[in-house]
This record gives C-alpha cells, structure tokens and sequence, in this order.
C-alpha cells in the first residue's frame, strides 16, 4: 500500500513538472519573436582585445538605440537595424580606431541559437533567436550576449519595466526563472535538442 502510494505521488509530481514545463517551454519559444539579441565578439582573449570588445559593446547599444527607441515590434525594430547596419559598424570601428586598434567590424543581423543566460534583472531561456552580430577582427576571443531590442541592457533601462512590451506569460518566465527552476531546465535541454537536431 504504501509503495502504491508512493507511486501515485511521483506520478502526480511528474504530470504537475510536465504541466508547468508545457506553458514555460511555450513561452519560451514565443520569446524570440519578440527579442533581437546582441553578439559581440571579441577579435582574441587577450585581455586589450575583451577590453576594447566591451567598449564596442557600450557603442553598438547606444546607435541602435537610437534607431529602435521608437520600435514597438521586433520587425520594426529589424527593419531599423538593417537599415543602420553601416551607420553601426561606423560606430564600431570608430571605437576600435580610437583606442589606437586596427582591426575591422563585421556587423550583421542573423539568426542564432543562444543557451539560458541570466542577466541582471531576467533570464532568457535557451532558442534560437535574431540577432545583431559584430564581430571584431578575427573573432576569435570569448563573446559577450545582451538584447537590443527591448533596450534592456541600456543603463536607461533600469529606470523603467522595458519588460512590460513582452506578453505576460513571457514577462513572467523572463523576470522569475527560479519560479519554474525545474520547468525551465527541461525547457532549456528541449530548445538545446531542437537545435541539435536542426544542425545548430
């Protein structure tokens, strides 16, 4: 009787994780069709090069701010991206030829996968997601990943819910992910198998 019981309840605790997984995993492929991520990527690991990747970063944020802080959509957003994709590698390189670099900027928006990373004030589930890319030189250092588009990793952001332009079922897996701790992990190894499968 009591292995019975037993059973019953592990049953019951799987179908309830199986049940909270099914609305995080839903939400967390809605996520992407409203998020444009940023990915830059250092020209080495050397230190002067992660240095100079982060100042790259700061201007890369503030031009595309520029052109998306009226964007209510990812597409609006999109179309402004690739419409300054020049006007951002300027701003790039003229970072890198300011503190006396030689190398080049590759600036482009694709689609990429990108696993769980945790931020400052959310989390974003693992997916494939669209994505302003900027690699500097030989793009061989360690990356750095943020979003554009909501502006959520401008210092501004911080003084208003830039989370609130997502649905709220997607607001709530962004902004509370130890809520769904076990949800979220099964979520994320389902994304990472979808891009296994896809050859990502």
């Amino acid at each position: 009787m009591k292995r019975f019981a037993a059973r019953v309840m592990a049953c019951g605790f799987l179908l309830a994780a199986s049940c909270g997984w099914l609305r995080v995993a839903a939400a967390s492929e809605q996520l992407p069709e409203n998020i444009l991520r940023l990915h830059v990527v250092a020209n080495s690991d050397r230190q002067e090069d992660q240095d100079l990747k982060l100042r790259v970063r700061d201007a890369v944020l503030e031009e595309a701010n520029r052109w998306c802080q009226g964007a209510e959509t990812l597409e609006e957003a999109n179309v402004q991206i690739c419409t300054h994709l020049e006007g951002i590698r300027g701003a790039a390189e003229n970072v890198i030829k300011a503190n006396g670099f030689t190398d080049r900027a590759t600036v482009q928006v694709t689609e990429e996968f990108f696993p769980t990373r945790t931020y400052e004030n959310f989390t974003l589930p693992a997916g494939r997601y669209r994505a302003l890319r900027v690699v500097i030189g030989e793009g061989e250092g360690h990356n750095w990943w943020c979003v554009v588009f909501p502006a959520l990793c401008l210092p501004a952001a911080g003084e208003k819910d830039v989370l609130a332009t997502l649905p709220e079922n997607q607001r709530k897996v962004a902004q509370s992910p130890g809520r769904y701790q076990v949800e979220f992990k099964l979520a994320e190894w389902y994304e990472e198998l979808k891009n296994w499968l896809a050859g990502g």
